[in-house]
């Protein structure tokens, strides 16, 4: 048998402006997805994948060696998934050529959280079959490829778009005040996909590039909480310039007396809290029961 592992992500900064160029901050989760693969004298790949709660909640069986579908009880993820396993065969032309086998994939976060359970699996498949996740990724979910950076980082970074390969810089960022930092979910799944989609109609000039490359610095390198909170504040006004939306506390928060900033693709998934001891409690006030503490989810 083999086993491979990937972690989850979030990306602080350079949301949507990370598809121009501009440098995002990004940061590795402490859960993550494994993939053990065990090899058989089969013409099948049979898949199973469980989700954070132990429950199996995909299944699919593909021939081996052309991936058609024999059966599944989710036809939209196994012609995903068989699309996937013919890029991977087009990088590598003896991947499962003759053999098949078992697949067995297990989340540790819930799979609406938006934590990367498309980039962590496309990461253990890279792993698995030794070839290019970037190139797995554009020919199968798309997007910046900062989330699959992210899978096997070891601490945040921050990842910019260039050819042919990303530029990626690991970085020191462990907030004095990141005991008062807090992950929120706000149960609202975003299309991802459909988001980058709608942001490439968008016009953006190379000085809001640039000013959200500067952002990014400054949040790594800020000293205090508050300066903290300013930076968060200008980057969300910024965006919802550029997006022509309003941000995330003016919709929901607007008696938060500290700072929040969206994550991701806007209105959905997480956002970032800046507070105190008293954050949680706020927000689950609100109806948004799942905050999490910067130290429970960065690796």
């Amino acid at each position: 048998m083999e086993e491979y592992y990937s972690h989850g992500k979030l990306l602080l900064s350079g949301e949507y402006m990370v598809l121009r160029g501009a440098k995002a901050l990004a940061i590795p989760c402490k859960m993550g997805q494994s993939l053990k693969f065990t090899p058989q004298e089969t013409a099948l790949l049979k898949w199973q994948s469980w989700d954070h709660n132990g429950q199996l909640w995909f299944s699919a069986d593909f021939s081996v060696p052309d991936f058609e579908i024999l059966n599944t009880d989710t036809t939209v993820m196994a012609n995903r998934l068989a699309q996937i396993l013919k890029q991977i065969r087009l990088q590598k032309n003896t991947f499962l050529k003759e053999k098949g086998g078992s697949i067995a994939t297990q989340l540790e976060f819930d799979r609406h959280w938006g934590l990367g359970s498309s980039s962590t699996l496309i990461s253990n498949l890279s792993q698995w079959s030794k070839t290019n996740p970037y190139l797995l990724l554009e020919n199968s979910f798309g997007g910046s490829g900062y989330d699959i950076a992210c899978a096997t980082a070891k601490k945040p970074l921050v990842y910019q778009m260039s050819n042919p390969v990303p530029e990626i810089e690991e970085v020191e960022f462990d907030p004095s005040f990141k005991s008062n930092l807090f992950f929120v979910y706000l149960n609202q799944k975003k299309n991802s996909s459909i988001a980058v989609q709608q942001f490439k109609n968008i016009e953006v000039s190379p000085e809001k590039v640039l000013q959200t490359s500067a952002l990014t610095r400054q949040l790594i390198h800020a000293k205090t909480q508050s300066d903290f909170e300013l930076y968060m504040m200008q980057h969300e006004n910024l965006l919802g310039e550029i997006l022509g939306l309003k941000t995330i506390k003016e919709i929901y928060f607007q008696d938060y007396q500290g700072a929040v900033k969206s994550l991701g693709a806007w209105g959905g998934d997480f956002v970032l809290a800046s507070g105190d001891k008293n954050t949680p409690d706020y927000f689950k006030e609100k109806g948004f029961k799942v905050v999490v503490p910067y130290e429970e989810m960065v690796y």
